[in-house]
Order: C-alpha cells, then structure tokens, then sequence
C-alpha cells in the first residue's frame, strides 16, 4: 500500500522522543512527523503489530489514541481515532523548531 495516497491531511516534520503504550506496555519511540489524522513513529525492530493500540504524549501533550495500520522495518504509522488540532501539530513543530535552533546557537 502507497502510504502517501492514503493520507488525509499534511504530514509536519517532527523528530523528538515520545513516551507512549502499545497495549499495556511502555514505550519510547521518535517521532518522525504528524499529522490531524496520525503520524509515523521509529522504535525498535519488531516494536509494533499491525492493528495495536498505541497512546502517545508528545511534549506533555497526549496525542488521540490511535492504531499502527503500517509497519516497515522500524518505523510505523499510526492512524489516530480522533483527529489531533492544527494549532497543537504548529505548536509542536514551532516548538521543536526553537529547541534546534537554541541548540544550534550553544554548539556554535
């Protein structure tokens, strides 16, 4: 399946560290990008099933529950069951945009 035709809205670009549950157990993925209606997440080789339920809290922020519809080596999309505000998806990628930013600015 073409994951690209199959989107409803615009993926935003994202790559941070975010705690979550697939079933009743913790984990800690990156997440790649996100959109209204889900987002690609990479874990480990083998973290995902295809149909699990997945909870996510970006920021402090939980994500709406979702389910992992793809999975490819050690990446997985997620398709949430709600679909998550514009205004909180610009709030993230602004926030991550100042966090790279700074970060630049100290090595420098």
């Amino acid at each position: 399946m073409d994951q690209d035709t199959t989107r409803s809205s615009i993926r935003k670009p994202l790559d941070i560290l975010v705690e979550g549950r697939l079933r009743a157990r913790p984990i800690c993925v990156e997440l790649i990008d996100v959109s209204e209606g889900g987002c690609k997440i990479r874990g480990r080789h083998g973290f995902a099933t295809e149909g699990e339920h997945v909870t996510l809290k970006v920021n402090g922020i939980r994500a709406p529950l979702g389910y992992v519809v793809w999975i490819d080596g050690k990446y997985a999309g997620v398709k949430f069951t709600g679909t998550m505000h514009p205004a909180i998806i610009d709030h993230l990628c602004k926030e991550e945009l100042i966090k790279k930013r700074d970060n630049g600015a100290s090595v420098g």
